[in-house]
């Protein structure tokens, strides 16, 4: 089988070239043709987003292809290693987002290389269309939050113990979310990596009672054998506040995906406990599990019971406590990791996580 005219993937913000984006484009707007592009600015974090300007031919103004878009993908020398996080990406935007819809950016482009360790996407210029990004330092409130949970309920319920996630399914192939996250527990709960991080901010704001070394390790084996023994489904894989948006009609919207399967409370438990102040938060968290159910249950699936949810819920906030731990500063900023462990760890507390963990078999 001959290799795709838009291999291979580019790896430097230097090999963005109009040849490329034609190729590129024209997978799903043949005929395009992209004639010069332009580095309006680039972002360079965990995955890399460069912001172009097109000048673009009649073919792909009428496509709707516009004039400011941005490629993303890993454009670091440390992205090369990260490239199961690309391949996630890739695949919510190119296979799971156009057969179960979840709000997101408009997408002209998706698709991996594996000899090149990348993947990449174009999608539309969120800031040319005028949305409000999300941001850890802005709790949200309780519409907003009850708003996007209904939005997930509905993504989640479309594949809720679907065969297609199965063995033969056609996403069967999608990576359990625990297995995928393991390599990087294993780096970040090291010795010197767990020390180091009790001791910045984000572990000063954190109760000391989930800063034992050894209990995080055991809980998290406990955690995964619970988690995989419960119903499946796709998870969109990280929806922290960081990761989304809303548009100008108040619709949520979702970015940055790390496509997997996995047990649907842990993304609800992940979303609400870092997403509301934590004042609010134990007012308002049992209306808006129950919310999720209800909207589960709309949409033809069958969720578990209200208290059966919300154990689920305080068992994984394990999950939510270890992310917010142990993400490096240059990842997520500082002031986010710590607002976030300290959300996280106040819900622990009043779950009682550590004696919801204990009693897992």
């Amino acid at each position: 089988m001959p290799k795709a005219d838009y291999l291979p993937l580019p790896i430097t913000v230097e090999e963005i070239t109009p040849r490329w984006l034609t190729a590129a484009l024209r997978q799903r707007a043949p005929g395009v043709t992209i004639r010069d592009c332009e580095v309006v600015d680039t972002i360079f974090t965990t995955c890399s987003k460069i912001r172009l300007r097109l000048d673009r031919d009649e073919a792909a103004i009428e496509a709707g292809i516009p004039e400011l878009i941005i490629v993303k993908g890993g454009f670091e020398e440390h992205a090369r290693g990260l490239f199961q996080m690309h391949d996630r990406e890739v695949r919510g935007y190119r296979d799971i987002y156009p057969e179960i819809p979840l709000p997101h950016p408009e997408c002209y482009f998706a698709d991996s290389d594996e000899e090149r360790s990348q993947g990449i996407i174009i999608m539309e210029d969120l800031v040319a269309r005028g949305v409000e990004f999300c941001h850890a330092t802005r709790p949200q409130n309780f519409e907003q939050v009850s708003r996007r949970l209904g939005e997930l309920a509905r993504f989640h319920a479309a594949s809720w113990q679907s065969p297609e996630i199965g063995p033969g399914g056609k996403w069967h192939d999608l990576r359990d979310f625990f297995e995928a996250m393991q390599s990087f527990f294993d780096i970040k709960s090291s010795p010197e990596n767990w020390q180091r991080f009790c001791s910045m901010p984000r572990g000063v704001a954190s109760s000391v009672r989930f800063l034992d070394r050894d209990w995080m390790i055991e809980s998290w084996k406990k955690v995964i054998s619970y988690g995989q023994q419960l119903p499946q489904c796709i998870l969109h894989g990280d929806i922290h506040l960081g990761n989304l948006y809303i548009d100008r009609d108040g619709t949520p919207g979702f970015l940055d995906t790390l496509a997997s399967r996995g047990p649907a409370m842990l993304e609800v438990s992940y979303h609400i406990s870092a997403s509301v102040d934590s004042a609010d938060r134990p007012r308002w968290e049992g209306a808006l599990v129950q919310h999720y159910l209800e909207c589960v249950s709309a949409a033809g699936a069958e969720p578990p019971s209200f208290e059966e949810a919300m154990h689920q819920y305080g068992v994984f906030l394990t999950y939510g406590h270890f992310i917010w731990l142990t993400t490096e500063s240059h990842y997520q900023p500082e002031a986010v990791n710590t607002a976030n462990a300290a959300r996280v760890s106040a819900a622990m507390l009043d779950h009682d996580t550590i004696g919801l963990v204990a009693a897992l078999a």
